[in-house]
């Protein structure tokens, strides 16, 4: 079972920006799309963005477009997600995910099988 440890979030103005890291356990990281997903208070969790386990394709929800993006060391076991000009509704636990399938891309929720403990994302007004 892979574990999924994010890191990097916090308190920032609306147009900052932050970098999310997630660090995945194994040596099998390489073959999987990873996603980022977030939670907002009273709201269901909703795909962020997601990135092929090469990295030749990534994907964004519309809301982040153009503002986010992923990427992934996989010599690190690592994927990130860069947020600029961030906005207060952009407020949300977010969460690393492996997709349960190797060598599969997608952007479903219910494709991603293991996950991250999440990191808080707080973006004052």
């Amino acid at each position: 079972q892979v574990q999924l440890v994010e890191s990097g979030g916090g308190l920032v103005p609306a147009g900052g920006s932050l970098r999310l890291s997630c660090a995945a356990s194994g040596r099998t990281f390489s073959s999987y799309t990873m996603g980022w997903f977030r939670q907002a208070p009273g709201k269901e969790r909703e795909f962020v963005a997601a990135i092929s386990w090469g990295g030749g394709t990534t994907g964004y929800a519309d809301s982040v477009k153009g503002r986010f993006t992923i990427s992934r060391d996989n010599a690190k076991n690592q994927v990130y997600l860069q947020m600029n000009r961030l906005k207060p509704e952009d407020t949300a636990i977010y969460s690393c995910a492996r997709h349960q399938r190797d060598f599969s891309y997608s952007r479903n929720r219910s494709d991603f099988g293991s996950w991250g403990q999440g990191t808080q994302v707080t973006v004052s007004s």
